[in-house]
């Protein structure tokens, strides 16, 4: 009887597990509304299910996302107001 108990503790931590790092946010961020309605913190889950908004989402708190600021790092260029592209250069080794 108790193997079968913490088996199921195990099952439950995995899924768990599952449920914080490999869902899509959008689904994360239901199941923390849907918690948080049944009366649990909502920060704490928030922090759980990696659901708070952090510089690299687009929030908009730090302001490093945003367009219309002029970039710093590339002054050399004559015309600054052309967005700069970054091309990734993949490697096929067969």
């Amino acid at each position: 009887m108790w193997q079968q108990i913490i088996v199921g503790l195990i099952v439950a931590a995995a899924v768990l597990h599952f449920c914080t790092k490999y869902l899509p946010a959008a689904w994360r961020q239901r199941i923390v509304y849907f918690l948080t309605r049944r009366g649990f913190d909502q920060d704490k889950l928030a922090k759980l299910f990696k659901t708070q908004s952090n510089c690299g989402d687009g929030c908009g708190s730090c302001g490093s996302c945003d367009t219309s600021a002029p970039a710093a790092s590339s002054s050399s260029s004559s015309d600054s107001s052309t967005p700069h592209k970054r091309v990734i250069k993949l490697h096929v080794q067969r």
